[in-house]
């Protein structure tokens, strides 16, 4: 039996589940959002919480039953907390922005990068070097936040670019530090 799977979702009472087939629709203070799931999991409402079971104990419906547990988990947490990612931009002269739906960004090239911003995520810049990324869903608050870290991430010897909030950074030493260790 899946560890995972098994336990019962808690459902908020400012939280909507509406079960339709295999697609869950729940809707919260923070937006909507819909989930489908495969044919072989079952989504059942009992006691303000959401059970998934899996009808068979074959290993692809054994892979899965877990999988969507997380998943409808993160749907119920979406609509009622909603989902945050910070990045941090370090750098002389780094800096970012925002302007009518995209995000520029300066960090070193010629010229400013713009980022596209999803509808239904919002990007606020705090300063001119922090950037939080937030939203419903969970997966493209993620993406976002991954696709601005990709225009420039973290340099390895120096530390500039953009990085996540908590990330911890091991620079290397560079070449004054390989002479010195081999004295």
């Amino acid at each position: 039996m899946s560890r995972v799977g098994s336990l019962p979702i808690a459902i908020p009472s400012d939280v909507e589940i509406e079960i339709e087939g295999n697609q869950v629709t729940a809707r919260g203070p923070k937006g909507e959002l819909c989930r489908s799931f495969p044919q072989c999991i079952s989504v059942a409402l009992k006691d303000g919480s959401m059970i998934v079971t899996r009808s068979g104990d074959d290993r692809t419906s054994r892979a899965l039953h877990g999988l969507t547990r997380s998943l409808l988990a993160n749907v119920v947490e979406g609509v009622s907390k909603g989902f945050e990612k910070a990045l941090e931009i370090s750098g002389v002269g780094y800096r970012a922005q925002e302007a009518g739906g995209k995000l520029l960004l300066q960090v070193g090239y010629a010229h400013p990068v713009e980022v596209p911003i999803p509808p239904g995520i919002s990007v606020t810049v705090q300063g001119t070097n922090r950037i939080r990324v937030s939203g419903v869903n969970k997966e493209i608050v993620g993406e976002v936040a991954a696709r601005i870290r990709a225009v420039r991430p973290p340099d390895p010897y120096k530390g500039k670019g953009i990085r996540y909030a908590k990330e911890k950074l091991r620079l290397k030493p560079g070449k004054a530090g390989k002479t010195a260790a081999r004295k």
